[in-house]
């Protein structure tokens, strides 16, 4: 007798009715405070124009009636860098301004050039003055520049590497316990270090907290991902992926309104995690995956769910439901050899790998990169935003009609000569240079989101969490890197960074013609299905036939395939 898979049943259930669009509504929301978390350095760790702080200077300030600026044109050594003359942000005159004969009148005249340039410096020694008025960074609350600005880094570092741990993990704990409970979990633990990130006394604590606040926020978002591309047909699957992922555009978008309004960085914090507490209440209003609970050969309770969907779908299931089983039931348990062990997984493993680490190096990149350009962040980073969401809309008009394989491709490259155009554009074209720099961000955008969906259907159920977690360590490993990429290589030319983005977008490109099409693909069950593709077409017409021969009640329900 013929055994049905769950796509089988789906026919049947709806393959995206009701139940799943209300799934679907809640797990977007999981999206928007990501963002937050992921670029949310931009405004939580903005690092204002800065100079040594003298209380010398501040008496004559006060009683003068100076304000910073003023002050800072007059006592703040120039330096030389990189060709050009700017005040020194960590050095400082070693004077006793009591006795330069500073008077408030003319106070160039008292200390000309000459003078200046026989006066001894040294490093700051009572702290920095910031042009920041009414805001506080985590930067300028524990003065971290000079010496201690390589802490900033670490700040987006860390969050890296408790993505990497816990994209593993949780991954792992997705496939052994389930995509609900490892989202349940992650989301307990984003709501208790997201809140210690805020309450920090100090910067060590805060880059702990980080790091463990970045092993759940990751893993997470990739079982939510995982869970609704599970619970949906197939020509469902690329619409769903899209627009998740859309919704962190959204949140993109929301970051800079709430950062200007918000103006301590740890009250930004505390707004960007309290979803994450909301999220919890997820346990009455998602199912767990009926996929999944068949790889785990719960066929009892994987009907169950699959009944209360057809429920809420208003539709009637045959007795077909009672034969549904999983293709890989023999092999269920997951592990790391099952995403090398053959040559296509292999290959497969690689490639995305290294499209997850160009992604996160560029895309980081790029969003750190409007921090260091002098411009107004607010609205530089809100302009930057709006140009990702015709990403999403370009990869929803070409993958049903082109596929994945060459938008994907096309993507990368775009965003490779758009950084390399930007870094030889000059400063004096600057609305030329803002615009191709915004096509590299729409370039790479595109290639961040397709990645995502790109990957789960490139591996099999019993595997494929597992596989979507491990692949995307290397774009964990990819935000350790892009913050020293950027900030130590722009400290000796701005726009190298660029010339390093552009060349690994275009091999990643390259690399993408490498793997199959997967346009109108069911998703692969086994690992067969992976490295012999023509049983799985077979497999999947012999399904097509089997649908063909259900009872004329039970096709009433079927719902018209998209092209």
């Amino acid at each position: 007798m013929y055994s049905y898979t769950f796509d089988d049943i789906l026919e049947e259930a709806g393959k995206f009715g009701r139940s799943q669009k209300r799934i679907f509504a809640l797990l977007c929301m999981v999206s928007m405070p990501w963002a937050g978390v992921y670029v949310g350095i931009v405004f939580q760790g903005f690092t204002p124009e800065h100079w040594c702080r003298d209380s010398g200077v501040s008496q004559i300030r006060k009683s003068c009636g100076w304000n910073l600026m003023d002050t800072r044109k007059i006592t703040v050594p120039v330096v030389n860098t990189s060709g050009v003359l700017v005040y020194s942000q960590c050095e400082q005159y070693e004077l006793d301004w009591n006795t330069t004969g500073l008077t408030c009148d003319n106070p160039e005249s008292d200390l000309t050039d000459a003078h200046r340039s026989k006066a001894p410096m040294t490093s700051c020694k009572e702290g920095w003055e910031y042009d920041y008025k009414g805001r506080q960074s985590f930067v300028t609350e524990f003065d971290l520049v000079c010496a201690d600005a390589w802490v900033v880094d670490m700040y987006q570092a860390t969050l890296n590497v408790g993505f990497f741990i816990g994209s593993i993990a949780i991954g792992y704990l997705a496939d052994r316990f389930g995509r609900k409970t490892s989202f349940l979990v992650s989301n307990l633990l984003n709501g208790i270090f997201g809140i210690l990130v805020a309450w920090s006394p100090n910067w060590v604590s805060m880059l702990v907290f980080r790091a463990l606040y970045g092993f759940g926020v990751k893993g997470g978002w990739v079982a939510g991902y995982v869970l609704i591309t599970e619970l949906v047909g197939v020509e469902y699957r690329r619409t769903v992926g899209v627009v998740y992922q859309m919704f962190f555009s959204v949140g993109i978008l929301i970051l800079p309104l709430i950062s200007y309004f918000i103006t301590d960085w740890r009250w930004l914090q505390v707004v960007i995690t309290a979803p994450y507490i909301l999220f919890l209440s997820y346990y009455w209003f998602i199912p767990e995956s009926p996929r999944w609970l068949l790889s785990q050969h719960n066929a009892k309770k994987a009907v169950e769910i699959t009944e209360a969907i057809a429920k809420e779908n208003k539709k009637t299931l045959s007795k077909n439901i009672e034969t549904m089983r999983d293709d890989n039931a023999d092999t269920s348990t997951a592990s790391f050899m099952d995403l090398i062990r053959t040559p296509k997984m292999r290959k497969h493993t690689f490639i995305l790998s290294f499209n997850w680490f160009t992604s996160a190096v560029v895309y980081q990149g790029l969003i750190m990169r409007l921090g260091i350009l002098g411009g107004n962040v607010y609205i530089d980073f809100l302009i930057s935003g709006l140009v990702e969401f015709p990403a999403a809309f370009l990869i929803l008009f070409t993958i049903d009609r082109i596929g994945r394989r060459l938008p994907f491709a096309t993507a990368n490259i775009v965003a490779g000569a758009a950084c390399f155009i930007t870094a030889m554009i000059p400063e004096t074209m600057f609305w030329f240079k803002t615009a191709v720099a915004c096509i590299g961000r729409l370039g790479i955008t595109m290639a961040f989101e397709m990645v995502v969906f790109v990957n789960t259907e490139l591996y099999p159920t019993f595997v494929r969490n597992l596989g979507v977690s491990v692949c995307s360590t290397l774009c964990d490993i990819g935000g350790i890197v892009a913050p020293f990429l950027l900030y130590r290589l722009a400290a000796i030319w701005l726009e190298l960074p660029l010339i390093i983005f552009g060349a690994l977008a275009f091999l990643a490109g390259a690399l993408v013609l490498l793997l199959p099409e997967t346009r109108g693909v069911p998703l692969p069950d086994t690992i067969d299905d992976i490295e012999f593709p023509e049983k799985c077409k077979e497999k999947a017409l012999r399904r097509k036939e089997m649908i063909m021969l259900l009872p004329a009640a039970v096709m009433t329900n079927k719902e018209p395939e998209t092209v």
